[in-house]
């Protein structure tokens, strides 16, 4: 549904987009990390058509954005940054303009309005003038505008802002679901909503694509992917340390905590050596040796880590 081919955008000396290629099929939902500058919106901006490329070509539904821009917007649902809205329309007056514009009238204008005041709850505001509302209820208005023609692609500029808790779970959850049958490209910084709504990451850095794979590939990239977080009483740490040495899948030990006569420790394994069973291992050693363990499972790695690996300059990764 999306394709993005050598994508570049400069303002004067700056290229701010360097090179980006990408596709999203139908029933995929990417989510675009990056830190801030790192050239999310701009792409977006091109995906939608509101800022033209310097090079590259983007398609949509198959349609090219710069020569048929018309058939590419139809398509799409898009979410700006900073949610722009009329302050002085209320909500309802808001909706009903933006599907005028979308070319839905009579019932079915009716229809779509109901719609998404319901998927992003709005009932309670609906006859507020824009600039009377929160943060948050404006974002779920321009939210609203972005899906009332029902479109086949979603382009959403970290949907989340400003929302609460509570908020932030419906939207992901809303995500997710619509997901199902549209292509969506979302840009956040929140990284457990990757996990929570993202079957595809990306991770831009300095204009340039870094990272391209699904949340759990990119977890397993994580130092701490594949260790084995273990919790033993009555063994001091310097003994434990020594006898998990001693065992060949095994690289190193951190001791994570000592505290009333209990040890806690992440155990490396050698990945040239481990075959899957690595926690079998060290369940095994600790069984020999009479441990009572009361914490022993494999580390799933995490995001957070692998994004600062990836994305922090060489000179802050030294320091940190």
């Amino acid at each position: 549904m999306i394709n993005v081919d050598h994508l570049s955008k400069a303002f004067g000396p700056k290229l701010a987009v360097n090179d980006v290629s990408f596709a999203v099929e139908r029933g995929e939902v990417l989510g675009f990390l990056g830190p801030n500058g790192a050239g999310k919106s701009t792409t977006m901006r091109m995906i939608t058509g509101f800022y033209p490329p310097t090079s590259g070509r983007v398609t949509v539904g198959g349609h090219d954005v710069v020569e048929d821009p018309i058939a590419v917007k139809r398509l799409i649902g898009y979410l700006p940054e900073n949610a722009p809205g009329y302050a002085d329309m209320t909500v309802r007056g808001f909706l009903n303009f933006v599907a005028e514009l979308r070319g839905l009238s009579g019932e079915a204008r009716k229809k779509a309005v109901h719609r998404v005041v319901e998927m992003c709850f709005l009932d309670g505001v609906l006859y507020q003038s824009i600039d009377t509302l929160s943060k948050g209820y404006k974002h779920r208005t321009c939210l609203a505008q972005a899906l009332i023609h029902n479109p086949e692609v979603l382009v959403l500029d970290e949907p989340t802002d400003g929302l609460d808790p509570n908020q932030k779970h419906e939207v992901r959850g809303l995500i997710k679901s619509m997901g199902e049958k549209k292509a969506i490209v979302f840009s956040t910084h929140i990284l457990e909503e990757v996990e929570a709504a993202c079957t595809r990451v990306i991770i831009i850095d300095r204009g340039r694509i870094v990272a391209n794979g699904t949340p759990r590939e990119l977890t397993h990239r994580s130092e701490i992917a594949g260790a084995v977080r273990l919790g033993v009483r009555g063994v001091a740490a310097d003994a434990l340390t020594a006898k998990l040495a001693g065992l060949q899948a095994v690289t190193k030990t951190e001791i994570l905590a000592q505290e009333d006569g209990r040890v806690t420790a992440r155990v490396f394994p050698d990945r040239s050596r481990a075959d899957g069973g690595f926690a079998g291992t060290v369940a095994e050693l600790a069984h020999r040796e009479g441990w009572a363990v009361e914490e022993l499972h494999t580390e799933e790695g995490r995001l957070d880590e692998v994004f600062r690996a990836i994305t922090l300059p060489d000179t802050v990764k030294g320091g940190a």
